[in-house]
């Protein structure tokens, strides 16, 4: 008997990382890293799946900076260049291990994968979006988009113009791209605070999400939990809460599935641990050691010491692990149905690139999921958000609860030492876009140009992830750097603007560096 639905989210997004300006650039990395090890993954298995006729869903997103990094040219180019490198250091290094036993057959392996990347990434053009937007096609990928830069809502909100700018800005560049506009959003960092469902549905999306205290701490108290979506009051905007428990069996570091001792260790990369001369070629031309994504151990134990990495040990846990997973589910599913007297829906939402990137069995695992549900099964069934709220059109009204799924639930993770400082020139900034929008409504020429532009570093400014670096360590200069850059080329353009003083060729040349979203219109901050 069916008696309740999952609902699996992929938040696919990286910060705008882009610099013409540099031949090689260390943190353009990111996004070939996820393309590699991530999303062309998950193409192939959407593709497997298609051709076998095997029923699947899941929901998407695909943030606009990420949308726009995989169509940009210039990093299509690099990424191939990267790749490339990739495939020649696999058979470098299937020569080296040639007598290697516990070795040999992993160079062939990635040898195998890269160039199997390559020919994926060459055969939809370059552009991997194209290939995400035919499974929606199909009807078995559902994609949603997120706030223009991942700005984050919360402490976006002294300044609602700013936090409606980032909503209309995504949802018209979601339409250009993927011909209609978007169902759903993710909000940044599952970053919700009242109100902001109402810019929502102006901007005609049906739902969103919310970590599970969103909901539960609603008033009025929601009937069904986490296990049905609620309807924003006052806006009528759907809002589907996370499952805790099907989060903590993936996510937990202590209990999640990623840190079995057969599966492979991320720490281990030859791009550290082999001879610097010969690996030289296949790092930063500065020198600096990077991860290649060519490890060959498997985490073993929480000691130092490695074994060696045996994909069918690996294989076979994941298989385990994907039944056990649908297992916990249907029991789950089965217990809630005779509790709450309906069909709940389980909404299991992670980053995308814990699939493949850190945990490198996540997309079998995936793969295994989908066979499962599909053939072993027929007590819940995978359903996307559009899906539901059509099969279920009568829901609770509460009002959500101010919440995030970041550190501790709420602002803490984007608003510390190291990071709270950002705050009052943002809003400062948010304040003059927003005098700038209303103070020249129609304008055209190079003027227009640059208030187009101070919307553009205004949102980069915006994007959390530079007060996320801040927060954790990482990264920091180069989060400090962005942020700071973004602010300082903002306040030039203001001054200019207001002055009638824009100066060209400055212009053209941050246009030519920060090209995010060629068709914005400054006037949506407003």
């Amino acid at each position: 008997m069916h008696k309740g639905y999952l609902c699996l989210v992929l938040h696919g997004h990286l910060p705008f990382v882009r610099h013409p300006e540099y031949e090689n650039f260390l943190e353009e990395e990111w996004l070939y890293e996820a393309i590699t090890e991530t999303y062309i993954p998950l193409i192939l298995l959407f593709e497997k799946l298609t051709q076998e006729k095997i029923d699947f869903r899941l929901t998407m997103t695909l943030s606009p900076t990420l949308v726009s990094m995989l169509g940009d040219p210039l990093l299509q180019e690099r990424y191939l260049r990267h790749i490339n490198k990739l495939v020649e250091l696999a058979r470098r290094e299937t020569e080296r291990l040639t007598h290697e036993q516990d070795f040999k057959g992993l160079a062939q392996r990635y040898l195998e994968e890269f160039s199997l990347a390559r020919d994926t990434f060459n055969k939809y053009s370059r552009n991997l979006v194209s290939a995400f937007k035919n499974f929606q096609d199909l009807g078995k990928l559902e994609i949603i988009t997120c706030g223009a830069t991942h700005g984050f809502f919360p402490l976006m909100d002294v300044c609602r113009e700013s936090v409606t700018a980032q909503i209309k800005v995504a949802v018209e560049h979601y339409r250009r791209v993927f011909g209609r506009g978007p169902r759903g959003i993710w909000l940044p960092e599952c970053g919700y605070i009242p109100g902001i469902d109402g810019i929502i549905k102006d901007a005609g999306i049906n739902y969103f999400f919310v970590d599970s205290h969103g909901i539960l701490n609603g008033t009025p108290r929601p009937k069904y939990g986490v296990f049905a979506p609620v309807y924003c009051k006052g806006s009528g905007v759907a809002c589907f809460g996370r499952d805790l428990e099907s989060s903590k069996q993936v996510w937990s570091s202590v209990e999640g599935y990623p840190g079995d001792y057969n599966y492979r260790e991320f720490y281990r990369d030859i791009g550290f641990d082999l001879d610097y001369d010969y690996i030289k070629p296949y790092i930063h031309p500065d020198g600096i050691r990077i991860n290649t994504g060519i490890k060959y151990y498997r985490i073993t134990g929480t000691g130092n010491h490695k074994e060696a990495y045996v994909p069918a040990w690996a294989r076979d846990k994941a298989a385990e692990q994907a039944g056990n997973f649908m297992f916990n589910r249907q029991k789950q599913a089965g217990y809630l149905f005779d509790f709450i007297k309906k069909k709940p829906i389980i909404v299991s939402p992670y980053d995308a690139e814990l699939f493949g990137h850190w945990w490198y069995e996540g997309v079998l695992w995936l793969e295994f999921l989908f066979r499962k549900i599909a053939f072993d099964q027929d007590e819940i069934s995978l359903i996307t958000p559009s899906e539901y709220l059509a099969e279920n059109p009568r829901n609770q009204v509460i009002a959500p609860s101010m919440s995030s799924w970041g550190w501790k639930g709420y602002n803490e993770m984007w608003m510390q030492g190291p990071n709270d400082w950002i705050y009052r020139h943002l809003h400062a900034a948010s304040g003059r876009m927003t005098e700038l929008a209303k103070g020249f409504p129609r304008v055209n020429g190079i003027l227009k140009r640059a208030l187009n532009q101070a919307l553009r570093e205004l949102l980069l400014a915006q994007s959390s992830d530079w007060a996320f670096i801040m927060g954790t360590g990482t990264h920091t200069d180069y989060a400090l750097r962005r942020t700071k850059e973004h602010l300082l080329r903002f306040n030039r353009l203001y001054r200019e603007i207001k002055s009638d003083s824009v100066n060209e060729g400055w212009l053209g040349d941050i246009e030519g560096r920060d090209n995010i979203f060629p068709e914005i219109d400054y006037r949506l901050h407003q």
